[in-house]
């Protein structure tokens, strides 16, 4: 009947359209068909993920040895402490000469709340040579201060060799000297003698390394007794060094210059030696910008070169394009497809780099001596980039895929 033959071709037609109707791809297939292009093409897919790696484990080893040393810094600083203060004289606001700081500054200093440990050296007008054949002229920077027993505990050092000056050996014609001082002089053990104002002192201790006080390093210390009976030092401190409680160091620095000379506390100049090392460690990454932008540029390189790989993959599987168009797959399955390629072969070549750069990070910590640090945000960040780098690179190439008609890809095979 031609009421029943309508309502039949009818169904007939919606059936056909139910049947070509494209079904979606769940998480499971899009990974499926994005990696089937990869897995038959080993090799390119090395090559290429090869570029994206080299440029992450440039930035990641950057960011690492940066993160590496920073962390040694910021270690040396809480074995160190950052609660040492130095106060030096001043000029004189009239006279614009040096003032000099009373011979009792170092009492007076130990006697502000929160101080824990006080000491001082002194400045003398002469010279250390390794004997009196050395023209006095030779000094090799090295300079001569009184030291009063209580200096090392300031600084928190310690003798590599012999012992500190003490009321015993102070009182004599004895020395210690910095790990530079004794470097220049070619001393490495106590035991010798250095020319100290025309006559020989032993050498009763080598320092080992100050980082908050070079100019002990540089330096032959004398006991403060016998600088001034057999030196002519006049007792009058010209470093006033101060180890207080964490929690108290900013009042007593603000205290420091007003105790000391409580009548001309602006003839008092107060330093804290920690901000030289916190200006390192804060600085530390500040040359590895540009150390940065190139491993960009090799990131950038390496996506180009996935572009590239991409687009070639297109040109050579059109005939997959067009059989899998004409069975069904939407543009935007194609688009996907092509995509998810491109990403899983950038994600590769991220995963790879993060590991190298870590691994390189490893050995330079490992030979320096540095704790080993690697940022996660550095990590994380890396691998994004190469995700975003991978999604940029497969879209052109995605997207002239998706538009090759059927039965041009078909003819083309």
């Amino acid at each position: 009947m031609p009421g029943t033959r309508g309502r039949t071709t009818s169904g007939t037609a919606e059936r056909q359209a139910v049947a070509f109707t494209a079904r979606r791809l769940g998480p499971r297939d899009v990974l499926h068909v994005g990696s089937a292009g990869l897995r038959s093409r080993p090799v390119r897919v090395v090559l290429s993920a090869l570029g994206i790696a080299i440029g992450i484990a440039t930035m990641i080893a950057v960011v690492g040895i940066s993160a590496s040393s920073q962390a040694q810094l910021l270690q040396r600083l809480d074995a160190l402490g950052t609660n040492m203060l130095v106060a030096k004289p001043g000029e004189g606001m009239f006279s614009g000469q040096q003032v000099k700081l009373p011979k009792d500054a170092v009492g007076m200093v130990g006697r502000i709340e929160g101080v824990e440990d006080a000491g001082a050296t002194g400045e003398l007008r002469h010279t250390v040579r390794r004997s009196q054949m050395i023209p006095e002229e030779e000094t090799g920077g090295i300079a001569v201060k009184a030291a009063t027993p209580g200096l090392l505990d300031v600084l928190r050092g310690t003798t590599g060799s012999g012992t500190w000056l003490n009321a015993a050996n102070g009182r004599y014609p004895s020395v210690v000297l910095g790990h530079v001082a004794a470097e220049r002089l070619g001393i490495d053990r106590p035991g010798r003698q250095v020319w100290i104002d025309d006559r020989y002192f032993t050498v009763v201790g080598i320092l080992d390394p100050l980082p908050l006080a070079p100019e002990i390093e540089r330096s032959a210390l004398v006991g403060w007794d016998s600088a001034q009976r057999i030196l002519g030092f006049d007792g009058h401190p010209t470093s006033v060094y101060e180890r207080s409680t964490d929690a108290s160091v900013r009042q007593v620095q603000r205290l420091l210059a007003p105790t000391i000379d409580p009548q001309n506390p602006q003839n008092v100049a107060v330093s804290d030696p920690s901000e030289v090392l916190k200006a390192k460690a804060a600085t530390e990454g500040a040359f590895s910008t540009l150390l940065l932008g190139l491993g960009g540029i090799a990131l950038l390189v390496g996506g180009v070169g996935v572009a590239n790989t991409m687009i070639i993959s297109v040109l050579e599987r059109r005939h997959e394009i067009g059989l899998r168009r004409s069975l069904g797959a939407t543009r935007g399955q194609i688009r996907i497809q092509f995509v998810t390629e491109s990403l899983i072969l950038s994600g590769l070549g991220g995963v790879a780099g993060v590991a190298l750069g870590a691994a390189a990070t490893a050995v330079y910590a490992s030979t320096g001596g540095l704790p080993w640090v690697v940022p996660p945000w550095a990590a994380g960040a890396g691998f994004v980039a190469t995700l975003a780098i991978g999604s940029v690179a497969g879209l052109y190439p995605a997207i002239r895929a998706a538009r090759q008609p059927p039965t041009l890809a078909l003819a083309a095979a």
